[in-house]
C-alpha cells in the first residue's frame, strides 16, 4: 500500500508480524488494531475497506498512487 512491508508495519504498531498477518486475513479483525494500521499508513480507516479503483496502483516503492490508461 504505501512501500512497507508487514513486518516493518507490525513493528511500528507495536504488534507481531504473525498478528497482524491474521489481521489481514481476516481472522482477529479487532477494531483497535485496524485503527492503528489505518493510523501507521496515514489514512482513514474506511480506507482500508474500500477495494483498489481499477484504473489505479500504489507504487510498492514510494506509495504513490499511479494511473493506469489505456492509450487510444
Amino acid at each position: 500500500m504505501q512501500g512497507i512491508t508487514q513486518k516493518e508495519l507490525a513493528y511500528k504498531l507495536g504488534i507481531t508480524d504473525i498478528s497482524l498477518n491474521k489481521t489481514l486475513r481476516g481472522e482477529y479483525p479487532q477494531l483497535q488494531t485496524l485503527e492503528k494500521i489505518a493510523g501507521a499508513l496515514g489514512v482513514p480507516i474506511t480506507e482500508l475497506f474500500e477495494p483498489p479503483a481499477s484504473d489505479a496502483i500504489t507504487c510498492p516503492n514510494c506509495g504513490a498512487r499511479l494511473e493506469i490508461r489505456v492509450k487510444e
